[in-house]
């Protein structure tokens, strides 16, 4: 079992900045993969970005490439996603997501997340 509780969102204008935290527990994490996942109202969860938690490879969305960085720190059990450049259409709730032994090609899929956390809410607006 691995518990997930996101912090960090909130108001934000846009071009501004907000980072995202997931703290994880329970299960050893060396061959989970940890994810963002957003949704908006009507429409289906969207992934954002993930990260490997052995090795740190990393995958983004189009959406957000350039823009967000995920990354971790090993001795907090925590992910991270630094969002910069906000616009607006990035407003959503954001998961984080935990999953074990998700291959490369299945990493953007969140049916291979068996973990999620309660969601934060980003609004970006001015």
């Amino acid at each position: 079992q691995v518990q997930i509780v996101e912090s960090g969102g909130g108001l934000v204008q846009p071009g501004g900045s907000l980072r995202l935290s997931c703290a994880a527990s329970g299960d050893p994490f060396s061959s989970h993969t940890m994810a963002w996942f957003r949704q908006t109202s009507g429409e289906e969860r969207e992934f954002v970005a993930a990260i490997r938690w052995r090795g740190g490879t990393t995958f983004y969305a189009d959406s957000v490439k350039g823009r967000f960085t995920i990354s971790r720190a090993n001795a907090k059990n925590t992910v991270y996603l630094q969002m910069d450049s906000l616009k607006a259409e990035d407003t959503a709730v954001y998961y984080c997501a935990a999953g074990y032994g998700i291959i490369t090609s299945s990493t953007r899929n969140q049916r291979q997340y068996s973990y999620w956390g309660q969601g934060t809410q980003v609004t970006v607006s001015s």
